[in-house]
């Protein structure tokens, strides 16, 4: 960061607390608890964006300062100082004002505005000066560079994606309106699951957002599309394949990247989503790749459909028959599998020898069975399907 800005261009440390419970003592751990995460702030030029940041008071900030109230108007005030610090030394005038002599935090002129809306109050002993601060013009606590008003992800948090190093929301919110104006543009060269394009979103700026997993990708789109951001119309993906033959190299070279950038197609959630996976590992997966979901009524449990993406040459009817065989053994309403290749008859066959899912909500009968390929979702085919979510 010192190569790429100078290091006269470095403005703080902040400190995260992300966590107030945290220590591994009863594990054996020789060291003190690690709760936080340091956040390195530089800017590029002396005229970079700043936007002061505010916290509400806690109650016990506002009995403690906010004690006063003003007989005429009824509104509530502390006193904060109007000498200068430093004296002469920090470069405070030095003037008498209402019968008291010493270095001021204003000039002469604006003390005496003060005065003239009654915001100066001289002490009982006449010996000092102080500032009316009233409570209704104040912004808040002005946020320092120890953060500890916001928590990480709880594990049974809605936000939460099981990605591994997710932040919360409210975090990067805070970095882009004090670093930010509404039209700017924010640019986050590691996206990981898109918390900083959610921000940036929703706080109405502009955003690029870089990432070397198409896990990645695919769980931003889909969070895109919850707040009703479209693709091709809002945003546009560069470096996903276009066509058969980028899709065919990627499932080569990289299939589980294939896999996560063909369940993006038809949105569906990936399955097993940790740190292995974003390098390219992962356990069995007991032949379930992605997920999609439905709800029938407001008073039906969350239904489940199946996904998995078979990126190779050679495959038969027999994956056709062991996606039927997850799709009963999870209790899930559905099954889809994605293929890169045309399926055989045989494939078709079986798909088409199960039941139909039918409906109650819809009054719809749905193929339980579905079988897509990269060519028809390139074209825009998607599956049939009940309303999604």
């Amino acid at each position: 960061m010192d190569g790429i800005f100078g290091v006269r261009f470095f403005v703080n440390e902040i400190v995260w607390r992300r966590s107030f419970a945290h220590g591994d003592a009863k594990q054996g751990a020789k060291h003190f608890g690690r709760c936080t995460d340091s956040l390195l702030f530089y800017v590029k030029t002396d005229s970079a964006t700043w936007n002061p940041q505010y916290t509400p008071y806690s109650d016990e900030a506002l009995k403690r300062d906010y004690k006063h109230i003003e007989e005429e108007t009824g509104r509530v005030y502390r006193l904060a100082p109007v000498d200068g610090p430093g004296g002469a030394d920090k470069g405070n005038p030095y003037y008498e004002f209402l019968g008291v002599k010493g270095y001021w935090r204003f000039k002469k002129e604006k003390m005496r505005k003060l005065h003239e809306e009654s915001r100066i109050v001289k002490s009982s002993t006449g010996k000092t000066l102080s500032q009316k601060m009233y409570l209704d013009e104040a912004k808040g606590r002005p946020v320092d560079n120890l953060w500890d008003d916001i928590h990480r992800i709880s594990p049974t948090s809605s936000e939460r994606l099981g990605y591994p190093t997710q932040k919360p929301q409210a975090l990067l919110e805070r970095l882009i309106q004090a670093s930010s104006n509404q039209g700017d543009l924010i640019l986050d060269p590691f996206c990981g699951c898109g918390t900083t394009i959610m921000a940036a979103q929703e706080l109405n700026r502009r955003w690029i957002g870089i990432d070397i997993t198409h896990l990645a990708i695919s769980l931003i789109r889909a969070r895109l599309k919850e707040i009703h951001v479209l693709a091709n119309k809002d945003y546009k993906i560069v470096g996903e394949p276009a066509d058969f033959e980028s899709a065919r190299e990627l499932a080569e070279t990289n299939p589980y990247q294939f896999q996560w950038w063909a369940l993006s197609l038809i949105d569906a959630r990936p399955a097993g989503q940790t740190s292995e996976s974003k390098e390219g590992k992962r356990g069995a997966d007991k032949g379930i790749d992605g997920w999609l979901t439905f709800r029938e009524t407001d008073n039906l449990n969350l239904k489940r459909i199946v996904v998995q993406v078979k990126g190779g040459a050679h495959i038969g009817a027999q994956i056709v028959r062991d996606l039927i065989g997850t799709v009963q053994a999870t209790k899930s309403a559905m099954g889809i599998l994605i293929t890169l290749y045309e399926p055989t008859e045989q494939m078709k066959q079986a798909a088409m020898e199960t039941e139909y899912y039918e409906s109650p909500t819809w009054g719809h009968k749905y193929p339980r069975i579905q079988i897509l390929t990269i060519p028809e979702l390139l074209k825009g085919s998607k599956p049939i399907l009940p309303y999604t979510h």
